[in-house]
């Protein structure tokens, strides 16, 4: 019997224990007056959010089995019917991962990820840490144009083969492997605020910034403001990550040269990988014109990604053995808990009643501890629910406090949407990091704590873009 293990399994069963036979606690109440009551399931839902966050971070079972027991809790303790429960299961966001993945897959089968990977060892050369720079850096540039999901899934096969090349096939832990892919996941998080087309989380911040000032953001404005954090916290990750799992090996002598005979080994492009080219491109571009088509806006960014699936299938670049058995649907079903966690914790109000009770503490302190209360407030509720949610749920009520504290609104949007695009702490934070994951280079435990410095690294980054750059940009912390 492992004592550790049953240790945290019967923690996180304590934590839903006590929230449900704990009495009644006070309701929230805002700067306005308006009280926000938490009812007998919210107060189960939070419970449960401890006991899915302990499971997670040290996996005492599969974490797509803690995603199954999210479902099946919230059932019986009464905190939502099962139906409602796993309907989020297959939410729309969990088949975009889905989609993601058969790109990936896609990618992998046809060859590119090879050509791709050894076209990048050409030109970065031989030394381990510039290619863990030059990965960071596609990664990040990547998620300029397009979803942070769908750059680590195209990026996940071309790791793979940076670290086969690396360790001459052996599928061993590294010390290399849990920096690149690790690195992987923070840099599309990083890379993903630079513009509004990294992730769904961007243009709902914008849309909730004008419906409570009335003020719009351009596309410009907001990469004018977000750029360069984007890219300062890309050098700084592949700092702290070089610092944190030093390579093996510095050097890797003749990696240079087996790249280029690797390469001319695959020959010109077959015809299959120009149709993966084309068909994903055309899934992408779809992704990309949403944010400028109008008829476009109402299609479900899923759609491109299973529409190119379904054609692979189709076409039979994808086959029955693929989807049974080179889909993790571990990481698949982590999404699906995640997703049903964040509905829970929103529709029973537990998610409104934490945030109100935590800003408000700060309602009368100085503005840069209100600052940072909305930044930590988001990092943490990005961990466990989707960063769009953690938006919703923390900017509204921002906002409201900051117009009390004379602290500039659009501060805090900035600070919010960046917060909410760096989640460093748990798989669950962000797609990227559960395809991390999937290498097996890495554990939970070990993501969780390279993402306390990581965390630490965003927040003081943040205090240092506001008392420099975003000043001189013309964004004072305090409206004059």
């Amino acid at each position: 019997m492992n004592h550790k293990r049953w240790i945290f399994v019967l923690l996180g069963v304590a934590f839903l224990l006590f929230f449900t036979w704990l009495p009644p606690l006070a309701p929230a109440v805002d700067p306005m007056g308006q009280s926000f009551p938490l009812p007998e399931e919210g107060k189960r839902a939070l419970g449960l959010f401890l006991l899915a966050g302990i499971w997670w971070v040290f996996e005492v079972v599969p974490i797509g089995v803690t995603s199954i027991a999210i479902g099946v809790l919230q059932a019986v303790f009464a905190i939502r019917p099962a139906k409602e429960a796993f309907r989020d299961f297959m939410d729309p966001t969990v088949m975009f991962i889905f989609g993601s993945l058969l790109i990936g897959l896609a990618f992998t089968k046809s060859g590119l990820t090879r050509r791709l990977a050894y076209r990048m060892l050409m030109v970065v050369g031989e030394d381990t840490r510039l290619i863990l720079l030059g990965c960071f850096v596609i990664t990040a540039l990547l998620t300029h144009l397009m979803a942070h999901t769908a750059v680590a899934a195209t990026m996940f096969p071309i790791l793979m083969a940076i670290t086969t090349l690396y360790s001459d096939g052996s599928e061993k832990p590294t010390r290399f492997g849990k920096a690149l892919f690790i690195g992987m996941a923070y840099a599309a998080g990083a890379g993903s605020i630079a513009t509004m087309l990294g992730g769904a989380r961007n243009p709902a911040a914008v849309g909730f910034f004008k419906e409570f000032t009335g003020a719009d953001i351009t596309f410009t404005e907001f990469s004018v403001h977000l750029m360069p954090m984007a890219w300062f916290m890309v050098l700084l990750i592949w700092l702290l990550l070089v610092a944190w799992y030093r390579p093996e090996q510095v050097r890797i002598p003749g990696l240079r040269e087996r790249a280029r005979e690797l390469y001319a080994q695959l020959g010109p492009l077959s015809r299959q990988e120009i149709f993966v080219l084309i068909m994903v491109a055309l899934a992408l571009g779809t992704l990309v014109l949403q944010g400028f088509v109008p008829a476009l806006k109402g299609l479900d960014r899923s759609v491109p990604l299973l529409a190119a699936g379904l054609v692979f299938f189709l076409f039979r670049l994808l086959d029955v053995e693929d989807l049974e058995k080179r889909i993790p649907w571990n990481i698949v079903l982590l999404f699906s808990g995640a997703m049903s966690i964040g509905f829970a914790l929103w529709k029973t109000g537990a998610a409104q009643w934490m945030a109100i009770n935590w800003l408000t503490m700060f309602q009368g302190a100085h503005w840069l501890f209100f600052v940072l209360a909305i930044a930590v407030l988001v990092l943490v509720m990005t961990n466990f629910v989707m960063n769009v949610a953690a938006i919703a749920i923390t900017l509204p009520v921002a906002l409201v406090i900051a117009g009390y504290l004379n602290v500039n609104p659009y501060l805090v949007l900035y600070v919010a949407t960046a917060a909410a695009g760096m989640p460093f702490l748990l798989l669950i934070g962000a797609a990227p990091n559960a395809i991390a994951y999937e290498s097996k280079q890495f554990t939970t435990g070990q993501f969780f704590l390279t993402g306390i410095p990581g965390t630490l690294l965003v927040l003081a980054v943040m205090v240092l873009f506001m008392f420099t750059v975003w000043p001189l940009e013309g964004m004072h912390p305090l409206l004059r």
